[in-house]
């Protein structure tokens, strides 16, 4: 199995940018598709963005498309998520996690994936 920490979040003003960061370690990085998740208060969890194992595939959220990049180093085990022009609805707590199953390129479903990480808070202030 692997095992997931996140970091990299805090408080920022609208307009800013943060970037959190997902270190894995355990089993082989680039044998799990990645993904990012969030959840507000109050909300249900919601997908933000996902990664191929190799990280040439991505896909966004309607909601974060052309204001988030999601990333990958597999030689440092380790997933991105560079999120700038940062808006108060942006704020929740930020998960991620890891698809195991290898036919899988990007996963948007939350049930599907295996792995999770604690979670990193975001605080957009306006």
């Amino acid at each position: 199995q692997v095992q997931l920490v996140e970091s990299g979040g805090g408080l920022v003003q609208a307009g800013g940018s943060l970037r959190l960061s997902c270190a894995a370690s355990g089993r082989t990085f680039s044998d799990y598709a990645m993904g990012w998740f969030r959840q507000a208060p109050g909300k249900e969890r919601e997908f933000v963005a996902g990664i191929s194992r190799r990280g040439r595939t991505t896909y966004y959220t309607d909601a974060v498309k052309g204001r988030f990049t999601i990333s990958r180093d597999n030689a440092k085990n380790t997933m991105y998520l560079q999120m700038a022009s940062l808006k108060p609805e942006d704020t929740a707590v930020y998960y991620c996690a890891a698809d195991r199953n290898p036919t899988a390129l990007v996963v948007t479903s939350g049930s599907l994936y295996d792995y999770w990480g604690q979670g990193t808070q975001v605080t957009v202030s306006s």
